[in-house]
């Protein structure tokens, strides 16, 4: 059963985009360029980035968010698994992904595919739910009782995924999230 296409009509009224402040602040907005926001869903983030970039783009793998998507102005929308993104390497200047990384089938090879498409002098932001904390844990369970195919991880194993040479990571956390904060040294 594929849950974002059955949910995607009411998941914009269930999940109710946060302020972007935060997000703005981390991913170090606005910037010259592309921003992706990968795993975007139906845009209710990337909705609140335009005007943050030249241009925003939300890939996912769900026909049906990005139909909903599709009623926000300002997204360049494309299907598309984050293991494997249609895009050149060295393409995005900024890359948001929020409260999706849990649920790719692959997270390292999503990884190395974010890593790919990032440009030089780009940041790479993952927020994740923090599975340190007792409420986020029972989340999990939640997801794994609806037979969903989440995997949450440690920020710290998430920053471990980006041991590349031209890599500076950082982790920040507040409340319930962890933004797993991934540099590419630039040119």
């Amino acid at each position: 059963m594929d849950h974002f296409n059955f949910l995607a009509p009411w998941y914009d009224r269930i999940i109710q985009p946060k302020d972007p402040q935060k997000l703005i602040e981390i991913a170090d907005l606005p910037v010259m360029g592309t921003i992706l926001d990968a795993g975007g869903g139906t845009g209710r983030i990337a909705q609140l980035l335009t005007g943050q970039a030249q241009r925003v783009v939300v890939s996912d793998p769900s026909f049906g968010m990005l139909q909903q998507a599709r009623a926000k102005a300002g997204l360049d929308l494309i299907c598309s698994h984050a293991e494997n993104l249609s895009f050149p390497s060295n393409f995005f200047a900024r890359i948001v992904m929020v409260d999706a990384f849990h649920h790719v089938s692959d997270q390292m090879q999503s990884a190395r595919e974010l890593w790919r498409v990032l440009l030089p002098g780009g940041r790479l932001v993952i927020e994740e739910p923090d599975i340190r904390l007792l409420s986020i844990k029972l989340v999990a369970i939640a997801e794994k009782l609806a037979l969903m195919r989440s995997h949450f991880m440690n920020p710290n194993i998430i920053a471990q995924l980006f041991t590349y040479t031209d890599a500076r990571t950082r982790i920040e956390s507040e409340d319930h999230n962890a933004w797993i904060i991934v540099d590419k040294s630039g040119d």
